[in-house]
């Protein structure tokens, strides 16, 4: 998707351009938003996900235009499609934990937006005054999709506790029409094939900083050669691979590897909007073409945005004043629901074994008379992270002091155990996902976490008891119930562990013939182009992303059709061109047309799989397709 940065520089449009800033969450309330009653009476603010304090999480509110008060559900069953498309992609779905989100629900009186899906549609009534065309100005383009700032400001003042700095407003229009546009309002149809990868896109501008790999400005039209000097973007480059290695800059320490949006992390030429004289990490990846993933160099960038938004440790003993030695440290940490963090504590310089434990108990450590300084590092261990600088940043790395002095006395304050903070308990947890449970913090004493899975006792890795790793477990396909309890108390939680991936399947158009050889996936031919529709089903209600991947290339989220939703994708040699894009070339991808056009004949591998509302990632399923070569004219003989 074209941002609104580069759309609006040539056209001098309204000026959304500032920070997309865009975090992620887990859909834990959905269905609690769904049953919201909405009326025309004017706005209602719905928590569609709720993982702290306001003031203590990033706040992503999404708000609908165009869309009735007898349409919400329709406005829901976007936004819901819009998010768990958000949550499939890193890593959003690590860290999604992170964030609030809040639907604020006001009715419009018209259905639909300006302009849609031409200058000559008619203007109509609705709550934010949304507009292709960039707001229906006639030298603009049609995908970009305005927002009055202002009206979607206020909208946004009536969620408690946010404000700009805490926030990233996202407008869906009620549209099927391709668009959407970047800045401190995110905007995109509600309803297109494509609308919600144009979000998480958005976000990689706004919030990580992250730049247009596209090698072209206006669509159809290729890039000239980049002649300024070496791009602040972390993700482009004019250096060699040589010269980023001897220089330890840029992405030298992910070159060769496997890329996550296909192909190897290198140097390939493009980017910038110029076709020639720039380089960037990958072939394609998220911030070139909607549906691919971000590639390791923009994951880590957007792990740093991410994290730098909240802080690690979000509650711990009081530091102001020196404490004794008669009593329980503790600090509260988030909780990523891809991995925990670590706490490391140290005394006087010295480390303690304690094995990640949350709480210190003071009174354990014979401590000398005197005054000691003791240290809690809490750091985010992320395989995502590979720069010492983005690891020992504050957004990676918090660390609290105190000073312990072994004459004063701790004063007793009576404090119950209780869960102070916990996964939602709502919906289904992943098979994988990383769920905790905090407590209170009595000073004599510090409250045990006891995890019990069907009833069975399950036991957190080291001293951490606050998260259970249930990717730790290899659970057996199907549902579980976990359950959380403190000892000695009518304390506990529960969740529905899901353990069963929603399952994909497929439906092709018809085939020449098809090969059934013992051992081998299915094969169809083919003599032409063909279609695929991947469909899923679940056992557990929440919306399923489909995927699929052509010859091991990267994971290529399913919309159905960039023009219709509900047709199939399309596969052809050399692939089809809608709007200066090319979707659909079998075998190596284009994205533009001067790409190779080269068409790809023969046979190729065809994976798909899911990813569930709970994270669950199904294991693919394969089909091999050949592709006949059409038979060159007749010559006549010599």
């Amino acid at each position: 998707m074209t941002s609104q940065r580069r759309k609006g520089a040539r056209r001098g449009l309204a000026r959304l351009v500032a920070s997309c800033l865009l975090a992620v969450g887990l859909v834990g309330t959905g269905p609690a938003a769904a049953e919201t009653p909405t009326t025309a009476d004017g706005p209602v603010v719905v928590p569609v996900q709720t993982t702290g304090p306001a003031d203590r999480r990033f706040n992503l509110v999404f708000m609908g235009d165009g869309y009735t008060a007898a349409e919400m559900p329709a406005f829901r069953a976007d936004l819901e499609r819009h998010l768990n498309t958000l949550w499939s992609i890193e890593p959003f779905a690590s860290y999604r934990s992170y964030v609030n989100v809040w639907a604020v629900e006001a009715p419009s009186a018209e259905s639909g937006v300006d302009c849609d899906p031409g200058l000559s549609s008619p203007a109509r009534d609705t709550a934010l005054d949304m507009g292709f065309w960039g707001g229906c100005n006639p030298s603009s383009v049609q995908r970009l999709l305005t927002v009055d700032s202002a009206k979607a400001g206020a909208l946004a003042d009536l969620v408690p506790g946010t404000n700009r700095a805490n926030r990233q407003i996202v407008a869906l229009a009620h549209s099927s029409t391709y668009g959407g546009a970047g800045g401190s309002y995110a905007t995109a149809s509600g309803g297109n094939a494509l609308s919600s990868l144009i979000t998480p896109h958005e976000i990689g501008h706004s919030l990580g900083g992250l730049q247009d790999e596209y090698d072209y400005y206006g669509r159809g039209v290729p890039g000239e050669t980049y002649t300024g000097p070496e791009p602040a973007s972390t993700h482009h480059t004019l250096l060699t691979e040589d010269q980023m290695r001897e220089q330890r800059a840029k992405w030298w320490r992910w070159l060769g590897e496997e890329s996550e949006s296909g192909g190897l992390i290198g140097r390939h030429e493009g980017g910038l909007y110029s076709t020639k004289g720039v380089w960037r990490p990958s072939r394609h990846s998220l911030m070139k073409t909607l549906g691919y993933a971000f590639d390791q160099v923009e994951r880590e960038v957007m792990v740093r945005a991410i994290s730098a938004k909240v802080s690690l440790i979000q509650d711990h003993t009081p530091d102001t004043a020196p404490i004794g030695a008669d009593r329980t440290v503790w600090v509260d940490t988030l909780h990523p629901v891809g991995g925990e963090l670590a706490v490391t504590w140290r005394l006087d310089g010295r480390t303690l074994t304690t094995r990640g434990a949350r709480t210190l108990d003071l009174r354990k450590l014979a401590l000398s008379p005197g005054t000691h300084t003791l240290t809690a590092t809490v750091t985010d261990p992320t395989p995502f992270v590979r720069d010492p600088a983005v690891r020992a940043s504050a957004a990676l790395t918090r660390t609290v002091d105190w000073t312990v002095d072994t004459s004063l006395t701790t004063r007793k304050v009576p404090v119950e155990p209780e869960f102070a903070g916990h996964t939602p308990t709502g919906d289904p947890v992943g098979a994988r996902s990383v769920v905790h449970a905090d407590t209170t913090h009595p000073t004599d004493r510090t409250p045990a976490v006891h995890w019990r899975l069907n009833g069975r006792p399950v036991h957190p890795a080291g001293r951490n008891d606050r998260d259970l790793d249930l990717g730790s477990l290899d659970l057996r396909p199907g549902t579980h119930t976990l359950t959380a309890r403190i000892p000695g108390t009518a304390e506990e939680l529960a969740w529905t562990v899901d353990a069963r991936p929603a399952t994909s399947s497929y439906e092709l158009s018809t085939p020449l013939r098809t090969l059934r050889r013992p051992g081998r996936p299915v094969e169809y031919v083919y003599d032409g182009p063909f279609t695929m529709r991947l469909t899923a089903r679940d056992d557990q209600v929440g919306a399923v992303v489909s995927q699929f991947r052509v010859d091991g290339d990267g994971w290529y989220t399913y919309y159905g059709w960039p023009t219709d939703a509900e047709a199939p994708f399309l596969f052809s040699p050399g692939g089809t061109v809608i709007d200066g894009l090319v979707y659909g070339k079998l075998g190596r991808s284009r994205a533009v047309p001067w790409d190779d056009a080269s068409p790809d004949y023969g046979t190729h591998t065809i994976e798909h799989r899911t990813i569930d509302a709970a994270g669950n990632v199904s294991r693919p399923r394969s089909f091999r397709v050949t592709l006949v070569e059409p038979p060159g004219p007749l010559r006549p003989a010599g």
